[in-house]
Order: structure tokens, then sequence, then C-alpha cells
């Protein structure tokens, strides 16, 4: 295993061919497939069920209810996490590096469900990510709730393929088992993840609720690494549940979010540190800075956020990428020094779908400039069939794109992501849409609006959505860099066989580095 890797990388990163996206046609967004997936033939021959619908999948993940009612304990298992890799020999500065100025890797978010909808990236990734030299996983490795028994099944064995080295910032739910399955993965460390005791008159409440750590079978881990992923240029030890990845071109930076979105005040000055210089920069996050048109700038134990330091013009950061929300979401934000950053959002690795139609038109750029896949109106139309097969009223509730699409623009007031030549929305269209969750674009909520019995159906929407069937609305970045430029295309998955070979390119966006 290695920490280090000085591989030259490729003259120029090739081209990948793409499919018609779904701006372009509801073919592109997978509405009609004209040939089945292949991604049923890698799935195991007994594939567990996996729905957040069931109670069983809530409870094993009451650790997020734990942490947010009493306090997150991830600061302190980290840093005696950290400190036992530390005094293993791991070099201060966390940082892997790598001699090639021009090189290739894959992103991909919130994979580790197991189930169809993480397979169905498998075949376009392989694909798209042919001649890159390393992939990165941003946030939740293993759902529900990061069991090292679950890594054979949802890490191992879907990525076996894959030739080149992976490595990972966990998510949320890779703590609920306190960073001990994620740990013995890609740190080589087994640690006490147990939580410091919590104080106060109620501390017996999160005692008793906290969900403990499950075993870590050494042997088993080790036999499903060398059956799935043992080939001598698949292996990496990282340095710690945050790192750096350093290149002559760029250093990408992946912090260790925990549960709540925050990071502890060692991990705030290594990433001070190590953010230091005029050297181009990438972060890469379990909580994403910007979402849904909010700003969530993730706090650092002491005082600062981690946005201030990458706004910092010092620090010279060009893109914020993170996982946790199940879609992709691109915010070109122009700082008061005129730069543009790039606040991305990639979870679409493989989880259940966060709808998109929920997102309001954007205030934090302009709304001609965002970007985000699934398009809205795919969005609506996707859970609009869901709920008219849930609940049996096909007839009321089953949006067409098309229908789907002119909802949206009329209740947000945007030019839509594909044009039709379509008439005003029916008022069937226009009540589905407001039902699902699509917000008035430019006017202020009735206080109603604002209450929580109406906001408490829209919480849990997506979670309970999962589906298995095409299109899936599912994305993975790949990233180029040369010397001169650093380029982030998002690919969109369908689930449609025709897509998996050249799959579409849904975003793409050139960032200069000098």
């Amino acid at each position: 295993m290695r920490a280090e890797d000085g591989a030259d990388g490729a003259a120029e990163p090739p081209r990948v061919p793409a499919s018609a996206n779904s701006r372009m046609s509801e073919a592109g967004a997978g509405w009609e497939c004209g040939a089945p997936g292949t991604f049923d033939a890698l799935l195991p021959h007994r594939v567990p069920g996996f729905s957040w619908r069931r109670p069983t999948i809530l409870w094993r993940s009451r650790n997020d209810v734990v942490a947010r009612l009493f306090g997150d304990p991830a600061d302190a298992i980290r840093r005696r996490c950290v400190t036992a890799l530390r005094e293993r020999g791991t070099p201060a500065a966390f940082t892997v590096h790598r001699s090639a100025p021009r090189f290739s890797f894959l992103l991909v978010g919130d994979t580790g469900e197991g189930d169809k909808s993480q397979y169905a990236v498998v075949p376009p990734l392989l694909n798209a990510g042919a001649g890159t030299d390393f992939m990165v996983i941003a946030s939740d490795v293993i759902y529900p709730a990061g069991d090292a028994g679950q890594y054979p099944a949802k890490f191992f064995r879907p990525y076996k393929d894959y030739p080149a080295p992976i490595y990972a910032v966990p998510g949320n739910h890779d703590w609920y088992d306190g960073l001990r399955g994620f740990l013995h993965v890609f740190c080589d460390l087994d640690a006490d993840c147990s939580p410091p005791p919590w104080r106060g008159p109620l501390s017996f409440v999160p005692r008793l609720f906290w969900r403990a750590s499950g075993t870590v079978e050494r042997s088993v881990l080790a036999e499903a690494r060398r059956a799935y992923r043992g080939a001598p240029g698949q292996q990496a030890v990282q340095p710690g549940p945050y790192w750096a990845i350093d290149t002559p071109s760029l250093r990408i930076v992946g912090i260790d979010t925990g549960i709540t979105g925050r990071i502890d005040r060692d991990q705030g000055a290594w990433l001070r540190e190590v953010s230091a210089g005029p050297k181009p920069k990438m972060l890469v996050t379990g909580k994403p800075l910007y979402v849904d048109d909010q700003h969530r700038p993730c706090p650092i134990e002491g005082g600062g956020t981690v946005d201030e330091i990458v706004r910092d013009p010092a620090h010279h950061y060009v893109a914020a990428i993170g996982g946790d929300i199940h879609n992709y979401q691109r915010y070109p934000v122009r700082l008061e020094d005129g730069r543009v950053l790039h606040y991305i959002v990639s979870g679409g690795g493989g989880a259940f779908m966060h709808a998109t139609h929920v997102i309001p038109r954007t205030r934090v750029v302009d709304e001609g400039d965002f970007r985000c896949y699934p398009l809205r109106g795919d969005s609506l139309s996707r859970y609009s069939r869901l709920y008219g097969r849930w609940l049996r009223l096909p007839r009321l509730f089953e949006l067409s794109p098309r229908e789907a699409t002119a909802a949206v623009q009329h209740r947000l007031g945007i030019e839509p992501g594909r044009g039709y030549d379509a008439p005003a929305p029916s008022a069937r269209a226009r009540f589905v849409a407001g039902l699902l969750g699509v917000p008035r674009g430019g006017r202020p909520r009735p206080r109603f609006a604002r209450l929580p019995v109406r906001r408490l159906p829209q919480r849990f929407r997506s979670e309970l959505a999962d589906w298995d069937t095409p299109p899936f609305f599912k994305n993975f970045l790949r990233v180029d860099v040369t010397e001169d430029e650093l380029r982030i295309r998002c690919f969109g998955v369908t689930g449609c066989g025709d897509h998996e070979t050249s799959p579409p390119c849904e975003d793409e966006v050139p960032i200069p580095l000098r």
C-alpha cells in the first residue's frame, strides 16, 4: 500500500465522448431508453433490499438526531484518531504527493446504498473515467451507518474494475459508527471510536440512544480487498479523515465535516496551513458550502468558517465541491475582488435523488448562470410519477416532462433548461407543482407557508422517494488538470444502456489556473 504516487500523467487528457444530454432532448434525459442498461449483470445474485421507508434503516441512523440534540462528538473522536495516526508516523501535513503536473481524476459523492441506483453509475463511470489517475468519494461511502461489515458489498465490489486508487472524505453517515469502518478501510487504522461522556442532567439520554461502533472483522475486509481491489495500482492509504493531494499544478484539499457540518479547531489550523500560498486549490468537503440557493459556510470550532479560508484571495481556491445532497448544482460566485469561485454540489453517486424542483429561483447567482442536474422539470415529472403510482392516482398526479417543465417555468418565472414549444401549464399541472414543493420565484411566501406543519412533508420527501428504474438521474464528475487549466465535467447517469458507453455531459466548466 502506498501514500505517495509519482506516476506521470498523460500528455493530453483524453476526450470523453458524450451523448445528447437532458438539455437537448427527453431521450438525453433518459425518458426514452434505446437499450436497457447492463448494470444489472454487475449486481450480486442476491441484493438485500434497501429503503429509507424502513424504520430499521432510520433507527440505525439515529446518531444524527442524538448529535444534533445533545452535541456532535465527532470533534473529540477525530482528535483522538488523528493523534493515533501521528503516533503511528503519519506526517503532520497529511498530504499525498504526486509529481505529474497533468492528471485526471473522478469525483463521485454519496455512493453506498449497494443497490441498483449505485451499480447504475458504475458502467458510465468506468467509461468516462478511462485514463484517470485516481478517484475521490465525497461523503457517505456507506449507508446507512458506515459499518465496516458493509464495505465488501458497497465499496470493494462495485468499484472492483476501477484500476486506480480511491480516496474519500467521510460524510455524516460514515460517522454513525464513530468513523471506525472508514478509518480502517481508508487509513488502515482501527481506533477507539467511542464518544466522550456527555455532561448535564439529561446526559443519560444520549448514552442510552447512541449507536455504538460495529465490529471490524479484519480478515473479512482483507479478503474483500484482495478479491475485488487487490491489484497494486489500486492500493493507497490516505493520511487521515482529512487530507491534501499536492501536485505541481493544483492542490486538492479534503476536509471532514463530521455529523453536523463543522470542523474542529485542530483541523481548522491544518486547513489554514495547507491553504497558504499561491498554488491553485480545490476543496472537497462532506457538506457543500452553497446548496439549494443557501450559503452554509461551515463553522470552525473556536471561530471562523471554512468559506472564509476558501474566499481569501491569498489562498487561491478556484472551486469547492461538496457531497451530502444527492444531485448536481453549480454556483459560479463572483467575489468582491472580481474572482469567480465555483461552488459545486455533486452527491449523485448512488443514493436516493434529492429533488431539484424544490430549489428556488437563485439569488446567490444569476439564474442564467446556475446549473443543476436533473433539470427542475425532469425532477418534478419523476416525483409526480412516483406519487401517482403510490397513491394510485396517476391521472391526477402524473406529469409528463413537458407538463412539468411548463409548471416549473410558470411558478419560478425562469427559462427552462430544455425548451418546449408548449402552452401555459394546466390548472392540474400547477396544482401538482405546488403540492410537490415547487416554490414561487421572486415572491414572498405567505405566512402559513413557513409553519412547520407545511414544511414537514417536504423534509423527508426525497428520502422516501427512492427508485431503482431509469431514469436514475445520478451523476459524477471528471476533472482534468493541466498546468494552465482545470476542467470539470458533470456526467449524467440515466440507467439506459445507450448512455453507458458515452454518458451525457450535463455541465462543463473550464477554470484557468494562471
